[in-house]
């Protein structure tokens, strides 16, 4: 297969927990031909989607210089290849959006991951609400004093949320009493002007945030997050631990319930955020896990997904 990864820029990745690199060392693995470019070097001409790609030989290695080797740039259609995966991480920015627009001109020509209708229509934070049954209580709001009596009301307790947030950043957990509230509610609304996502608190948070893995509604691994001492978030860049998990019934129950909603809409490559048997997040955008999962389990996860894409490419050929 040809297969184009649109990620930020490769020599910048951290390779010992980058799902990314993951995924490209087990295509080059079984000699698929890769090809990488950055979101900025999609374009179109006329009414086909292209981009300015370069080929790239990925090899093992414990720096991002070391593992990837590149060719010349070339302008290429995107119907080139059979698998596009779009992998530039979050923000979903005014970039990110029209990004998605080129995209969409390659649907039906090559297999894309994820499709870029649903990258587009699915907030990360905001599609658990599709799954009201499976989800902590929750709220959306720009009003700091409904987040003050959605604080009473679930018990003192909350987390805050940006609708647009990632990796962790400007998230909050607010207690009753605690005397930075109002200026915790005035943050994160920026005084009434930006919605934020409150939640009540899970306490199981302390224990873990599991990511669980899907290719196409089948999971292929998960690894618990386990923040450090006095850190309210289980996100491994600000030093949450990976620890080996395995799924409850609550978590399969969840898988069940969202599997049949994600191959609706394209979306192949996905992780699932759940505290305490709870969905907390759909991560569509550029999910990760796979690398700390393999260094937990000492088995190829990626493999299971890159079948999944010569699979689903070879469906669409």
């Amino acid at each position: 297969m040809r297969i184009l990864v649109i990620l930020d820029a490769p020599e910048k990745l951290e390779l010992a927990g980058d799902t990314s690199y993951a995924l490209m060392l087990e295509a080059a693995r079984r000699d698929h031909e890769m090809w990488t470019c950055q979101a900025g070097h999609l374009g179109l001409e006329h009414e086909d989607a292209i981009a300015d790609a370069v080929p790239t030989e990925v090899r093992p290695a414990d720096t991002a210089r070391k593992a990837f080797l590149f060719g010349d740039r070339a302008s290429i259609p995107l119907s080139f290849f059979d698998v596009v995966m779009m992998r530039r991480d979050p923000p979903v920015d005014v970039e990110y959006l029209q990004a998605t627009w080129i995209l969409e001109r390659a649907r039906g020509k090559t297999l894309l991951v994820n499709d870029p209708r649903s990258l587009r229509e699915f907030n990360e934070h905001l599609v658990i609400l599709k799954f009201p049954d499976l989800i902590p209580p929750t709220i959306v709001t720009r009003d700091a004093k409904r987040l003050d009596a959605f604080l009473a009301e679930q018990g003192g307790a909350i987390v805050l949320k940006p609708v647009d947030g990632y990796g962790g950043l400007g998230i909050f957990l607010v207690r009753s009493g605690d005397p930075n509230t109002s200026s915790i509610f005035e943050t994160s609304t920026r005084g009434g002007d930006q919605w934020t996502m409150a939640q009540r608190y899970l306490p199981e948070a302390s224990e873990g945030d599991k990511r669980i893995v899907l290719a196409d509604g089948e999971v292929v691994g998960a690894v618990l997050r386990v923040p450090p001492q006095n850190e309210a978030r289980g996100n491994l860049h600000v030093g949450a631990s990976a620890v080996k998990t395995e799924l409850t019934p609550d978590d399969q129950a969840i898988i069940r319930s969202v599997a049949p909603m994600l191959k609706e809409h394209g979306l192949i490559f996905v992780g699932l955020d759940v505290i305490g048997g709870r969905l907390t997040e759909i991560n569509i955008t550029s999910p990760t896990g796979i690398r700390h999962i393999e260094q937990l389990e000492k088995r190829n996860v990626a493999a299971p997904v890159i079948d999944c894409f010569e699979r689903k490419a070879k469906e669409l050929s």
